[in-house]
């Protein structure tokens, strides 16, 4: 259901739990995740989460140029997050903005703990995150796809970093908000998490939480993130397979 941004909706959740694109406030939107999709990238991922579609590619470990910005003891791990023109439905400027500029660093610093830059010095890595289509939650999407594309690139890490975001909606904590739902919610916060190293990377929050509304928002989003983790894990096995049947 599309719901243009004049358009306000009367109910973000019905009174059967419903919610406008018809999910319950448990569910996650439909999650495809592809990896390898780009020859000339080092790693790469494709990801679609409900309407959104974001495409990263990865380049390193690599030379630093310029040369002096490089560190003895580790590799710089650089980001950039973008949306094209066309991601939204008013068209955005192709500069980056404040939050483009703010998101590429929330989304390096939930990465860079999974790395092992230490194996790396004087190089970098480097993430790009393009954001075709964008349908609210492109944060967290960008940092679970940039995490697989990471592990394509063969790049060593602690472990994958996923990410989700919980936030209310008519007074119900909802798991994985749409763009209606992250404008017109009471609250939102993403969350990306280090899953077997049962570490948190991230953790954000727009809105006011109770005590108890925190802890199930963050049990919900543990939920969520054990489903994306998942289908991170699937995804990197049907890549390797592929790559295997085609050496053979």
């Amino acid at each position: 259901m599309i719901i243009r941004k004049e358009e306000k909706p009367i109910k973000l959740v019905d009174e059967n739990g419903i919610r406008v694109d018809g999910r319950r406030v448990d569910e996650i939107r439909k999650l495809n995740i592809e990896v390898g999709v780009l020859k000339n990238a080092d790693g790469s991922c494709y990801l679609e989460l409900g309407r959104n579609r974001i495409i990263v590619a990865v380049y390193g470990p690599r030379e630093v140029h310029p040369r002096h910005l490089s560190l003895p003891d580790r590799a710089i791990l650089r980001c950039r997050y973008h949306m094209v023109p066309f991601s939204v439905l008013e068209r955005k400027s192709p500069n980056p903005t404040r939050r483009e500029i703010e998101l590429s660093k929330v989304i390096r610093e939930a990465l860079e703990p999974a790395i092992f830059l230490e194996n790396f010095p004087r190089t970098t890595i480097d993430i790009f995150i393009e954001v075709l289509q964008a349908d609210g939650g492109t944060r967290t999407a960008g940092i679970s796809a940039a995490a697989v594309a990471l592990a394509d690139a063969g790049i060593p890490m602690r472990d994958l970093v996923t990410a989700i975001a919980v936030g209310k909606a008519d007074g119900h904590i909802i798991l994985d908000l749409n763009d209606v739902e992250d404008k017109y919610g009471e609250a939102d916060m993403p969350i990306a998490i280090m899953p077997n190293v049962g570490k948190i990377t991230l953790l954000q929050a727009d809105g006011v939480f109770t005590p108890e509304e925190f802890k199930t928002a963050l049990n919900l989003a543990n939920k969520g993130i054990k489903e994306v983790y998942t289908k991170q894990k699937e995804a990197l096995r049907k890549r390797y397979l592929q790559i295997k049947e085609e050496v053979e």
